[in-house]
C-alpha cells in the first residue's frame, strides 16, 4: 500500500483481506464552500468535507476504526467569519455590596439534539492575576471546606497565558452529552494562594476557602460551542462516533472519527449570560431611582387604565342589553324589536322623553315611550334596543311618527336620529325607517 506512515497506523488492519501490500489505493477528498444549514447544528459557517478511499478499480473501500485509534479530520470554517469582541465582566463592582458568594457564578444552557463541546476564553485585564475555575453539569457547583460537589476545575496562572493573553478551557462533547446545562464559577486567588498553587508544578489539591470572592480587577469573557457532525444515509446530521478535539478554534474544527463520510463542524458564539449576582447586588433603590420611579409610574398608569377600561367595558355591556318598554302590557303577546341609532354629531344625544306611534296595514300602536330605568339611552353614537309588546300583529309597517318633549337640559334637549330598524320577532321581517335629521327647536325639525 502506498500510504504515508501516519495513515498506515490505523488503516493497516481495517481493509478487506483481498488487499495486499502491493495493492494501490487512493484517497478522495471533496471540499464544498459551505455545509447545508441546520438550526440545531449551526453548520452554516463550516466547509463540507467528504473523504473516501478507493481501490485500484475506483471502488469505494469501507473503513471502520475505533476511538482508541481515531481518524483525525480538520474542518475549516468560512474565512469571512466575524468573531465578536469579548464581553467585559464588571465583577469589581460587586465587592462593595453584601453577598456570601465564593465564586462568580454563571448559568449556561447546553440543551441540544446533537452533542456539542464548550470553549471558554478568559482575558484578565491584569495579567498578573490567577483564577480558580470550577463547573458542574445541571446543578450548582459548591466548593468550600465542608463540601465539594463539582464536575471539573482548573487553575489559570499567569505562566499559562497564551500569546493573546487568554486563559482557555475546553470541555468536549463526550463530557457534555446527556446534560442540559452547566453552571461555572470563577474566583480570583489571593497572593498567598497564587504563590502556593501557581509555583507548584504538581498540584494535587484545590485552593479551598470559605471567604467570599473579592476581585481586584475585571476580566473579559467569550464562550462558544463547537461540534463534529456527519451526514447519514437520510442526509441528516449525526454526531455518533465523533469527538471534538481540543485544537478546535474560531477558524477550524478538529474532529476525531471512527469512519469516513461527509463531515462539517458546528460553531456558535454564545451571547452574554445574565450575571444574577451583579443584578441583585446592584438592585437597591438608591442606585436605581430613575428606573424604579419609571417602573412605578408606568405601573400606576397601567393600573388606572385597566380600571378605566373595565368601567367602559361594563358600560358597553349595558348598552348591548335589550330593554322591554315600560308601557308594555302583560296580556300583549305579539312582539317587535325596535333598534334606535343615534348620530355621532356633537350633542346628538338627548335626555328628553321620546315618544312614538307605529302605523301598519292592520293596526297602529297607541303613544309609546322609549325609556329605560337602569341605564342611559339615546346617547351620542349609541345603539339602543327595545322590545315592544302589542295585542296583535300590525301587519306591514308603513311609517313611524316619533317626537320628544324637549325636557332635557341645555344641549341634552335636542336629538339627532340616524335611523330605526323594527323587526317582527314572529316572522323575523325587518322594516327600516331612515331619518338623518335633528329633533330640536333650534335646528331643522
Amino acid at each position: 500500500m502506498s500510504l504515508e506512515t501516519k495513515a498506515n497506523e490505523f488503516f493497516s488492519n481495517k481493509f478487506p483481506q483481498n488487499l495486499n501490500n502491493n495493492s494501490k489505493i487512493s484517497i478522495r477528498s471533496i471540499i464544498e464552500p459551505l455545509a447545508p444549514y441546520d438550526n440545531t447544528t449551526y453548520t452554516n459557517l463550516s466547509r463540507l468535507v467528504t473523504f473516501s478511499i478507493l481501490d485500484e478499480n475506483e471502488n469505494e473501500i469501507s473503513v471502520q476504526t475505533n476511538m482508541s485509534h481515531p481518524i483525525e479530520i480538520i474542518i475549516p470554517r468560512d474565512p469571512n467569519i466575524i468573531i465578536p469582541s469579548m464581553i467585559l465582566q464588571n465583577v469589581t463592582s460587586m465587592n462593595y455590596t453584601p453577598h456570601n458568594q465564593l465564586f462568580d457564578l454563571h448559568y449556561l444552557n447546553i440543551t441540544s439534539s446533537l452533542s456539542i463541546s464548550i470553549h471558554f476564553e478568559i482575558q484578565p485585564l491584569n495579567i498578573s492575576l490567577a483564577y480558580l475555575f470550577i463547573y458542574k453539569f445541571d446543578q450548582l457547583p459548591q466548593l468550600n471546606s465542608s463540601i465539594n460537589t463539582i464536575d471539573g476545575w482548573t487553575l489559570f496562572c499567569p505562566l499559562n497565558l497564551t500569546n493573546e493573553t487568554l486563559y482557555t478551557y475546553f470541555i468536549n462533547n463526550q463530557q457534555t452529552s446527556d446534560h442540559q446545562s452547566i453552571i461555572y464559577g470563577l474566583r480570583e486567588l489571593n497572593s498567598t494562594e497564587m504563590m502556593n498553587t501557581c509555583s507548584n508544578t504538581s498540584i494535587s489539591s484545590l485552593p479551598i476557602t470559605d471567604q467570599r470572592f473579592n476581585f481586584t480587577s475585571n476580566y473579559q469573557l467569550r464562550i462558544y460551542t463547537s461540534g463534529c457532525y456527519y451526514l447519514d444515509k437520510n442526509n441528516q446530521w449525526k454526531s455518533n462516533g465523533l469527538t471534538v478535539g481540543s485544537l478546535t478554534n474560531h477558524y477550524e474544527t478538529q474532529c476525531f472519527s471512527t469512519h469516513l463520510t461527509s463531515f462539517a463542524g458546528g460553531f456558535i458564539i454564545l451571547p452574554e449570560s445574565i450575571n444574577w449576582n451583579y443584578v441583585f447586588a446592584n438592585a437597591d433603590f438608591i442606585k436605581n431611582k430613575t428606573i424604579y420611579l419609571t417602573v412605578i409610574c408606568v405601573s400606576v398608569i397601567y393600573i388606572i387604565l385597566i380600571i378605566y377600561a373595565r368601567f367602559k367595558d361594563k358600560k358597553d355591556i349595558e348598552k348591548l342589553g335589550v330593554t322591554p318598554l315600560p308601557d308594555n302590557h302583560r296580556s300583549d303577546q305579539y312582539f317587535y324589536q325596535i333598534i334606535v341609532f343615534t348620530g355621532q354629531r356633537q350633542n346628538a344625544g338627548t335626555n328628553s322623553n321620546v315618544h312614538f306611534i307605529i302605523y301598519g296595514d292592520n293596526d297602529e300602536t297607541h303613544i309609546r315611550t322609549l325609556a329605560d330605568s337602569q341605564r342611559k339611552i339615546l346617547q351620542r353614537g349609541g345603539i339602543d334596543s327595545f322590545i315592544m309588546a302589542v295585542p296583535k300583529s300590525l301587519g306591514l309597517l308603513n311609517c313611524i311618527r316619533i317626537w320628544h318633549d324637549n325636557t332635557g337640559k341645555g344641549s341634552s334637549s335636542s336629538w339627532f336620529l340616524k335611523y330605526i330598524i323594527i323587526r317582527d320577532l314572529q316572522t323575523m321581517e325587518k322594516f327600516y325607517f331612515i331619518s338623518q335629521r335633528w329633533f330640536a327647536v333650534e335646528k331643522d325639525d
